[in-house]
C-alpha cells in the first residue's frame, strides 16, 4: 500500500464459505454495513458441493472493525467459515469485458494494446470490439486506462476471486 494513503481505508479480500440458502447474502451484507464497511465487490458462486457457496468480498474501511466483522460472520448460522486473506499467499484475479468504439484505422492500435495485456477479442464489428482481460486489479486498471483513448462504450468487471496457494484451503 502506498505510504501516503491512510490505513483507515485499507482494502481487504475476504472469503466466506456459506450455506446456499435464501437470505444469506443479505445477512452477510448487513454485517459489513453495520460496521461501516463498504463492499467494493462481491462474487458468489456455487462450491464443489451445491449445498454451499463461496463468497469473495472486497471491502474497505477501518481495519480495527474487520476482526469484529469476521467474528460476527463466523457466528452466523449459515456461514461455515469466513477468512480475511489480505497479506496471505493467495491467487487473486478478476475479469473485465470492455467494449470500445473503434474505426478501422484505430483497430490495429487497439489490438496491439490488447495483445500487450494478454486480452482476448470476443467480438469485432466494423465500428466496435469487445475485449476480455483477466488478472490482478492493477493490470485491469492499466488496460482500461490504455483503452480510454478510444471511445469506451461499456465496461463490466467481475470483482475479485481468491484461492489460497498450495495445499491450504481457502
Amino acid at each position: 500500500m502506498n505510504g501516503s494513503r491512510a490505513n483507515s481505508s485499507q482494502i481487504h479480500t475476504i472469503s466466506a464459505y456459506v450455506a446456499n440458502k435464501p437470505g444469506v447474502l443479505a445477512r452477510v451484507a448487513l454485517t459489513f454495513a453495520r460496521r461501516g464497511y463498504n463492499i467494493d465487490s462481491l462474487v458468489v458462486s456455487a462450491g464443489r458441493d451445491g449445498r454451499y457457496s463461496r463468497m469473495t468480498i472486497t471491502a474497505s474501511g477501518d481495519p480495527a472493525g474487520l476482526d469484529q466483522i469476521i467474528k460476527q460472520m463466523n457466528k452466523l448460522v449459515d456461514v461455515i467459515h469466513c477468512t480475511d486473506h489480505t497479506g496471505e499467499n493467495t491467487v487473486i484475479r478478476e475479469m473485465a469485458l470492455i467494449k470500445v468504439r473503434i474505426t478501422p484505422s484505430e483497430r490495429s492500435e487497439a489490438f496491439q494494446i490488447a495483445e500487450h495485456f494478454g486480452a482476448k477479442s470476443l467480438d469485432l464489428t466494423e465500428r466496435s470490439a469487445i475485449f476480455m482481460v483477466t488478472g490482478a486489479s492493477d493490470k485491469l486498471d492499466a488496460f482500461i486506462n490504455m483503452l480510454a483513448k478510444f471511445d469506451v462504450v461499456e465496461l463490466v468487471r467481475t470483482g475479485k476471486v481468491v484461492m489460497a496457494r498450495g495445499e491450504e484451503e481457502t
